[in-house]
């Protein structure tokens, strides 16, 4: 007996069910902006991380610094209570934390990955930085850290002559 395919479905019922999700467009909007900004200002770590290594790098860094804004975002919309946002962010700490350590390498002679896993910790930070719309304290650490691995660098390895 052929099997007949039915369509359960109802167009109208369809519509009804979308009118009744709850979308505010204008917070959806907010959130995809505070998601750019986070993106952009893991840009420079990753064009660095990714000129430098075989790594991470530039899908890597704007990936985490757009999870850590996003569970922050959950998590202020979800918790009014600020215990309760500070226990998402200590997990998002821990986790960043655990995803640099798995940077790191280390053999017989040298470490390395080192600067990479701070710099995943970094655009952690950035991310929580932008979830909280504190863009200066964001801005800081893109530029500060994005200076401190393309030119402390070339210093690092004349020390090792």
């Amino acid at each position: 007996m052929p099997l007949e395919y039915k369509n359960h479905s109802n167009n109208s019922q369809n519509l009804s069910m979308l009118e009744e999700i709850p979308l505010d467009f204008t917070l959806i909007w907010y959130h995809l902006y505070q998601l750019g900004i986070a993106f952009i200002l893991a840009l420079p770590i990753a064009l660095n991380r990714e000129s430098r290594s075989q790594g991470a790098g530039l899908r890597t860094f704007p990936l985490v610094a757009i999870a850590c804004a996003a569970f922050m975002l959950v998590a202020m919309d979800v918790y009014p209570e600020q215990e309760a946002q500070a226990r998402v962010m200590y997990g998002v700490i821990t986790g960043i934390g655990f995803i640099g350590g798995g940077s790191i390498v280390k053999s017989t002679e040298n470490i390395h990955g080192t600067a990479t896993a701070a710099g995943i910790w970094l655009t952690g930070a950035i991310g929580v930085s932008v979830a909280y719309s504190r863009y200066e304290i964001a801005m800081v650490l893109s530029i500060i850290g994005f200076m401190v691995l393309q030119f402390l660098e070339p210093y690092k390895k004349s020390l090792k002559k």
